[in-house]
C-alpha cells in the first residue's frame, strides 16, 4: 500500500492541477478527518469540493466515486449512510474526488460505462462510449432483423468494442471481425469481448481501416463510431474531453471527415451486394455528409436522428 506521505503528494498535485492549492498537511487532514465520520458527511464534503471544481453533476459524482471505493451500490449508501468510513476509504476516496476535481472523468475513475445493457471496461486509451452510439446498435439491430443473411459484421475503429459487443450479445448467430490501429486498445476490447460473453464470436485485428484485411472479407455489415471532430472544435471540447480522451479516436482533420471520406471510398469493396453500412457523425455533418456520398454505390437509407433531434447515424446500402 502506497505510504500516507506519498498519497499526500499525489492527491496534492491533482488538487493543484484543478485550481487549489493545498498543502500536503491540508490534505492529509483532508483525508483523515474532513471528510467526516460518516458515509454522508464524506460525501456532502466531497460534493463541495466538485462543485468548486465546477463539476455539474457533483453530488452525483461524489455518490458514485464513494460507491466505487467501497464496492457498494446507491441503496447501500443510502441505507447505511451514518456508518463511519475507514481512515484507509477516506483517503482513496479523497484521491478519487481530486482526480475528478483535477477534470479526470468519472469513467475512466470507475474504469466502468454501461452501454446497451451492458458493463464495459474504459481506460484513457479508449472514447467513452455513449449513449447517443446506442442508435447505431438500434438501427443496426432493425436492419439486420429484416435481413436473410447470417450476420458477419465489421466494427470499424472498435475501441471499447461497445458496437460491435452489443450486437453480438442481440444476436446470437452473428459474428464480428473488430478493427482498431491501436494494440493496446484491442487488449481492452479482448476483455470487454470476454466480460460480456461473446469473445468466441469476435476477432480482433490491428488495422488502419481495412488495410489489414487480406484477402477481403464480405461482411452483411460494416458499422463505425469513427473520428469526426474538427481541429479547431477540439480545441473547443469539454475539459473531460479534451484534456483526457484520446484525440486519434476523436479528430479527423481539418474539417473532420477524413476518416468518413476514406470508409465512404473503401467499405463496399467489403460488403456484399445489398449489405449496409452504418457509421455516427458530427452535429453539423449532415449536409456534408450526403454530399461525400456516391450514389452510384451507395443507396441512402436515412439520416437518422438522435433523441436531441440531431442528425447523428447514416445508413447505406450497397447497390
Amino acid at each position: 500500500m502506497r505510504a500516507p506521505a506519498k498519497r499526500s503528494e499525489a492527491i496534492c498535485a491533482l488538487l493543484t492541477a484543478a485550481g487549489f492549492h493545498w498543502s500536503q498537511l491540508q490534505v492529509s487532514r483532508y483525508a483523515a478527518t474532513n471528510m467526516g465520520p460518516s458515509i454522508e458527511q464524506a460525501i456532502l464534503k466531497a460534493t463541495h469540493t466538485l462543485r468548486e471544481a465546477g463539476i455539474d453533476a457533483a453530488r452525483q459524482d461524489a455518490a458514485l466515486l464513494l460507491g466505487h471505493t467501497l464496492g457498494r451500490d446507491r441503496t447501500f449508501l443510502i441505507t447505511r449512510s451514518q456508518e463511519p468510513l475507514s481512515e484507509e476509504v477516506g483517503t482513496t476516496f479523497a484521491e478519487f474526488v481530486a482526480r475528478r476535481a483535477a477534470g479526470e472523468p468519472l469513467q475512466y475513475i470507475t474504469g466502468h460505462q454501461a452501454f446497451f445493457n451492458l458493463d464495459f471496461e474504459v481506460t484513457r486509451d479508449v472514447l467513452i462510449p455513449r449513449p447517443e452510439t446506442e442508435l447505431l446498435v438500434e438501427v443496426a439491430l432493425s436492419l439486420l432483423s429484416t435481413n436473410d443473411l447470417t450476420p458477419f459484421l465489421c466494427d470499424v475503429g472498435t475501441g471499447s468494442g461497445c458496437i460491435a459487443i452489443s450486437l453480438l450479445h442481440e444476436i446470437k448467430n452473428a459474428t464480428a471481425i473488430g478493427i482498431d490501429v491501436s494494440p493496446a486498445v484491442l487488449r481492452i476490447t479482448t476483455r470487454n469481448a470476454e466480460r460480456n460473453a461473446v469473445s468466441d464470436r469476435f476477432q480482433l485485428v490491428a488495422s488502419d481501416c481495412f488495410a489489414a484485411l487480406k484477402p477481403a472479407p464480405t461482411f452483411s455489415m460494416i458499422v463505425s463510431n469513427p473520428p469526426y471532430v474538427t481541429e479547431t472544435a477540439l480545441l473547443e471540447l469539454q475539459r473531460e474531453v479534451r484534456e483526457y480522451e484520446p484525440h486519434l479516436a476523436l479528430a479527423a482533420g481539418p474539417d473532420g471527415l477524413s476518416i468518413i471520406r476514406r470508409l465512404l471510398r473503401e467499405a463496399s469493396d467489403y460488403l456484399v451486394d445489398g449489405g449496409h453500412f452504418l457509421f455516427e457523425m458530427g452535429f453539423d455533418q449532415h449536409e456534408a455528409v450526403r454530399t461525400l456520398i456516391d450514389k452510384r454505390v451507395w443507396e441512402v437509407l436515412d439520416f437518422h436522428r438522435d433523441l436531441q433531434g440531431i442528425h447523428r447515424i447514416v445508413s447505406l446500402r450497397k447497390r
